[in-house]
């Protein structure tokens, strides 16, 4: 009974444990209840935790924040042809890491190494066994690229790989600049690269040099923005808030610059600079009346969609260079010595040497011709012809002259780095020696610059390069008008004599520019040898060719239009008179320009159009739309479609330009008789061919005849005449 009675106690007081333990959790769990609840009523009141505000955070969690790039403006020709624009290439990469899945749990990573090489191989320069390296890397990494061969890549081979669904296979687009006519005033037009901001990771075109860095802000105009909230698969919510604000496109740019001007300079002085190996190589056409430059090159020079050349022509040598122009600065002296009233040109001095201020000037042939009269002393280009008459005007005259030039005064045309130039005129020797262009060095836009007083009756015009800036919608935001910038000669009468003088220097037979002689038409020139100061020091170099040659030439003489100014700067391979190798520029180059100036008297004018895409069309397809936009079509191949085009589509062109499009299949080589350099080229680069030209002009003979079969990789020889 008395265990029974302790069993009993026991299990009283095991039960009353039991309650108090139970107690102590309800307790426990009320608490803990409470602070869970308290903390919740805290967070769903005030919507903070730990000082950070939640609805922002899921805000940022699920917000996308776009950057809505500005395109940036292009560059045209006076007619409206392309020069510069917006485009953007892509590179390809790989992603690796199984670990990358979407949401619906398909693979975002290489599945099939095999099939995505063999694939990429299609597209890419690149062969199977090489993509399969780059896609087997010795290191575990998440993604791989595939070096240059898949940089670079355009919108047509973006989607001829994403046609493929190939999962894994991403890529990352870039801003890029397209510039269809690959040399083509190439400094002067300049460059724009992508400059990535690393703070932002936004990513922009830039212009660091020529046209596109000076006009950088105009043509750059302002990104946009756009704030959306965006569901777990990255889609855009349809009944979420967005907001931002839309870019603003750049403005575009009109030059002054003529498209079959400028690519018939470039051809010219291509050929001369292939042949005969200069330093240095510039040349400028201007229309003299209103200061715009229709064509301008320099050699060194650049491809701007390759970079090919970009390390050693980074230097717009007709701003950036000065130089001692020599003989052609005589024009110069001669006007000053006319309008000043100290030219006789039946007066006599002799001619060889003078002193002057301890030194002894000489003519260019060291002996002279003897007495000579003053109006042969332009013609035969005498330094001491010239040395006197400055000695007769006086330092003080020849110096007002030469600052109403505005020698060693920048021209402020619209180029990035422009110098002033020298002007040495201290001693009675200095003074002298700058009649005949020694002593001061200039730029071709100086020289530019003064030669225009040839065409305005004395009145000096700025050289232009841009004639307007259009906004995107197509209105002219300014537009580039005349700019008198001085009269340093204001005598018809002077500026006849100058003409006359230019003029016997062609004609005479003791004038320096029998090789320039054109028959039949309206010029007059002043050649150039100017000296080269030795870097060494101590005077100046030696050799037939350590000179800088040029010529200056100006049509028609009754009223100068146009002015045609080349340099020339020790020509390694010199195998050809120093007035030969520019006449070889010069003349064909004012043929040109007559025959230009002729049209444009007679009322024609030159016709644009807008070339179409008709890449993937049917053939007839294709010719029609060819024909429609005024363009000549030329098929090559035995496909049916169009697998590439010879002219971008959308640039602008002129009308009759020939459109060469093919096919694919057996492509046969077709009748180039009559072509222009610049279409053979175009042939040559959408087939790959090796093109190899001699001559100037069109086509004469190619040396795979029409009808025989060719592939990539042919070579043809062809003999272009003018």
């Amino acid at each position: 009974m008395k265990q029974l009675n302790n069993l009993k106690k026991n299990k009283s007081k095991a039960h009353g444990y039991r309650f108090t333990v139970g107690r102590i959790l309800q307790i426990v769990l009320a608490l803990v209840f409470l602070v869970f609840a308290g903390r919740f009523l805290y967070i769903s009141i005030s919507k903070t935790v730990a000082g950070e505000n939640l609805t922002e955070r899921t805000n940022q969690l699920y917000r996308k924040n776009q950057v809505l790039k500005a395109t940036r403006g292009s560059i045209y020709d006076r007619n409206g042809i392309t020069i510069a624009e917006d485009s953007h290439v892509y590179t390809v990469y790989a992603v690796l890491d199984h670990s990358a899945i979407d949401y619906h749990n398909k693979p975002q990573y290489v599945v099939n190494k095999e099939k995505t090489a063999e694939k990429l191989a299609e597209v890419l320069p690149l062969s199977k066994e090489r993509i399969l390296k780059y896609l087997n890397p010795k290191k575990k990494s998440y993604q791989v690229e595939f070096g240059s061969g898949g940089s670079g890549l355009t919108i047509r081979q973006r989607h001829k790989i994403e046609s493929f669904k190939l999962p894994g296979i991403k890529f990352i687009e870039t801003p890029a600049r397209l510039y269809p006519n690959g040399n083509f005033a190439s400094p002067i037009v300049g460059l724009a690269q992508v400059q990535t901001n690393h703070q932002t990771e936004n990513s922009n075109l830039v212009g660091i040099m020529g046209l596109e860095q000076y006009f950088n802000k105009q043509l750059s105009g302002k990104d946009g923005y756009r704030e959306s909230f965006v569901d777990g698969e990255n889609e855009t919510m349809p009944t979420g808030k967005q907001k931002g604000e839309q870019p603003v496109n750049g403005n575009s740019l009109y030059l002054t610059l003529d498209f079959q001007m400028q690519s018939y300079l470039e051809q010219l002085m291509s050929q001369v600079q292939e042949k005969y190996k200069p330093v240095q190589l510039t040349a400028v056409v201007e229309d003299i009346k209103t200061g715009k430059v229709l064509a301008a090159s320099q050699r060194p020079t650049f491809n701007p969609q390759t970079k090919k050349g970009l390390s050693s022509a980074w230097r717009d040598v007709l701003v950036q260079d000065s130089y001692e122009p020599g003989s052609v600065f005589k024009v110069l002296s001669l006007a000053a010595a006319i309008q000043s009233g100290n030219y006789n040109p039946n007066a006599t001095y002799r001619s060889g040497s003078i002193t002057i201020g301890g030194a002894t000037i000489h003519d260019w042939n060291n002996t002279g011709w003897g007495v000579i009269p003053f109006s042969q002393a332009f013609p035969r280009s005498s330094n001491v012809g010239m040395a006197t008459l400055e000695q007769k005007m006086g330092a003080k005259v020849w110096r007002q002259y030469l600052d109403a030039f505005h020698i060693g005064k920048m021209t402020g045309v619209t180029l990035p780095g422009e110098v002033p130039g020298i002007l040495s005129f201290k001693t009675s020797t200095d003074q002298a020696v700058t009649s005949f262009g020694q002593g001061v060095n200039v730029t071709a836009m100086q020289m530019m610059q003064a030669f225009s007083s040839l065409g305005n009756n004395g009145q000096m015009v700025k050289p232009q390069f841009v004639d307007k800036i259009v906004s995107p919608t197509g209105k002219t935001i300014k537009k580039y008008k005349i700019e008198n910038v001085g009269q340093p000669v204001y005598s018809a009468a002077t500026t006849k004599v100058i003409l006359q003088n230019m003029k016997e220097v062609l004609n005479q037979e003791y004038g320096t520019g029998s090789a320039y002689n054109m028959p039949g038409q309206s010029i007059g020139v002043k050649t150039g040898t100017a000296q080269i100061a030795n870097p060494k020091g101590g005077g100046y170099m030696t050799g037939n060719n350590n000179y800088i040659f040029s010529v200056m030439g100006v049509t028609p003489l009754n009223d100068p239009r146009y002015c045609i100014y080349i340099t020339m700067k020790q020509p390694q391979h010199m195998t050809a008179a120093a007035e030969t190798i520019l006449a070889s520029i010069f003349k064909p180059m004012m043929n040109r320009i007559i025959l230009t100036a002729s049209k444009q008297q007679s009322g024609a004018s030159v016709s644009t159009t807008t070339v179409p895409n008709v890449t993937g069309k049917k053939v007839s397809e294709a010719e029609s739309a060819a024909s429609s936009a005024s363009l000549a079509s030329v098929v090559l191949g035995t496909g049916k479609t169009v697998i590439n085009q010879s002219l971008t589509a959308g640039q602008k062109t002129t009308a009759g330009s020939k459109l060469i499009v093919n096919t694919g299949g057996t492509i046969k080589m077709p009748n180039m008789t009559g072509w222009s350099k610049a279409e053979v080229t175009a042939l040559g680069k959408l087939l790959g061919l090796q093109v190899q030209f001699t001559g100037t002009g069109s086509v004469k003979t190619q040396s795979i005849k029409a009808g025989q079969k060719i592939s990539s990789g042919t070579q043809i020889k062809v003999e272009l005449e003018e």
